[in-house]
């Protein structure tokens, strides 16, 4: 990796992580403690806290990222939404049963259709808006991204590719998550360089394949042994292997899944450009399984509190396992004319869409 001019020795990285879990106790302590003390409205204050000091440990090009949202924008957002979804939690409340329980299931069915397509609209809208806010308050170097487009195409789009993933019982969805992946970040730029993804689904419909046939077999071969083992009068040793076969399905689906997704990481890094820069991401399956289970354990060893570590160890992992390729020329990258968003990530908040 190259600024245009200055070129880093071998052992430099150009995306770096410099914080410690040390140095992070003191913010992850308050935050947790002014959480409970305000009944939970801190939260938003405690995700720009957390924010400015995981952008500020980051460095890249030998530059720190800066965050400058604020917890007020992102409360107010929060409270915007509230106000446009209170009509669907009303209807779910009040008017569906009242619907049924006046013989007319069909209509209530019929509007929960209409609002159920509703809520996936928003959704995916949630989705481009919150990247889109993201990028823009993120700063580097005195510049920062955006994107002038609103996502309410985007929106379209977003429910046109779950419902034909659904309609194929999820088989479609590599090609549909490898499309709204590029559909997403085409549209954003950081600075005057416009990001690219050229992302598809070619090597990645395998691993979704064994997320299918491995538990089919699975089944299959433990059924087979199952009834073996019952004809044989040994009624006890086949339940045990029904058993032992229901735990191996469980165990299975998650661990092909995060299977996939890690290829999937890889992939569309690989796949993205910014200008002359390329990235790169090289976690492995067995990396991101680490990282989950250490949450878990974490969460579990420190009764909750570790909870709010989570942040810190998927941003810190994600930065890690990072590589940009190329040059870049800093003097002649611009400032991003993109509209600055007024709005935080109300959206993205009420449908739980993580920062990462």
């Amino acid at each position: 990796m190259n600024v245009m001019g200055s070129a880093p020795t071998a052992h430099e990285r150009a995306i770096r992580f410099t914080g410690n879990w040390r140095e992070y106790l003191p913010i992850a302590a308050s935050n947790v403690l002014l959480i409970i003390v305000t009944l939970g409205i801190y939260r938003f204050w405690a995700a720009a806290r957390q924010r400015r000091y995981l952008w500020s440990r980051t460095e890249v090009i030998g530059d720190r990222l800066e965050w400058s949202g604020t917890g007020k924008e992102m409360f107010i957002g929060f409270l915007i939404v509230t106000l446009v979804l209170l009509p669907f939690f009303l209807f779910f409340q009040f008017l569906l049963p009242a619907l049924v329980a006046r013989g007319k299931a069909e209509a209530a069915g019929g509007v929960f259709m209409l609002f159920y397509v509703a809520i996936l609209y928003l959704a995916g809208v949630a989705r481009f808006r919150a990247l889109r806010y993201r990028l823009s308050r993120t700063w580097w170097r005195g510049i920062r991204g955006g994107s002038d487009e609103p996502g309410w195409n985007y929106g379209g789009e977003y429910l046109g590719r779950i419902a034909l993933a659904g309609i194929t019982m999820w088989i479609a969805w590599p090609w549909m998550a490898t499309a709204l992946f590029r559909s997403r970040w085409n549209e954003m730029s950081f600075g005057s360089l416009p990001f690219r993804s050229t992302l598809d689904a070619e090597g990645l419909k395998r691993r979704w394949a064994g997320i299918y046939l491995i538990p089919l077999a699975l089944l299959f071969v433990g059924g087979i042994a199952g009834a073996t083992i019952g004809l044989g009068g040994r009624s006890a040793s086949a339940s045990a292997v029904v058993v032992a076969l229901i735990v191996m399905i469980y165990l299975a689906i998650p661990l092909l899944t995060l299977h996939w997704y890690a290829k999937y990481y890889r992939k569309a890094a690989e796949t993205m450009s910014l200008g002359e820069l390329e990235f790169g991401f090289d976690a492995t399956t067995w990396q991101w399984l680490k990282l989950f289970l250490g949450n878990i354990a974490l969460a579990v060893v420190t009764l909750g509190f570790g909870l709010a570590y989570w942040g810190y160890r998927n941003w810190a992992f994600m930065v890690r396992h990072m590589h940009l390729y190329g040059e870049i020329d800093v003097t002649a990258l611009g400032q991003s004319a993109t509209r600055v968003p007024t709005e935080a990530e109300g959206f993205a908040d009420a449908f739980d869409i993580g920062a990462l």
